[in-house]
């Protein structure tokens, strides 16, 4: 698993984990957020290796299909990219602008 495709199953989880049932979000929880391997999340639960697999699976490819058609995940990272670049320019151009870097920072706190 790279941490490519771990970052990225951890922040279509951040957006979409409510509309996923609550057995699928536990074991990608703890298999992508809790780094437990396919053999103690099956031991916990008592079930195969193999069906925690499958459910895991299954829930990557729900996760994509709903970014797929709902984008949050995209939108959210051109927003951040757009901010970043708005501070860059603002902080280059405008630094003795007290109004315009408390708006920065304000705009900031709104993506937290």
């Amino acid at each position: 698993m790279t941490i490519e495709k771990t970052n990225r199953i951890n922040a279509l989880l951040d957006f979409y984990e409510p509309l996923l049932t609550q057995k699928q979000t536990k074991y990608i929880d703890y298999y992508y957020r809790e780094d437990l391997s396919l053999g103690e999340i099956a031991e916990n639960y008592h079930v195969s290796r193999q069906a925690v697999y499958d459910n895991i699976k299954r829930t990557e490819n729900i996760l994509t299909a709903y970014e797929e058609k709902l984008q949050l995940y995209q939108q959210f990272q051109r927003l951040n990219q757009q901010i970043e670049q708005i501070k860059t320019y603002a902080v280059n151009q405008y630094p003795e602008d007290t109004k315009l870097l408390q708006l920065l920072e304000r705009l900031e706190s709104i993506e937290e």
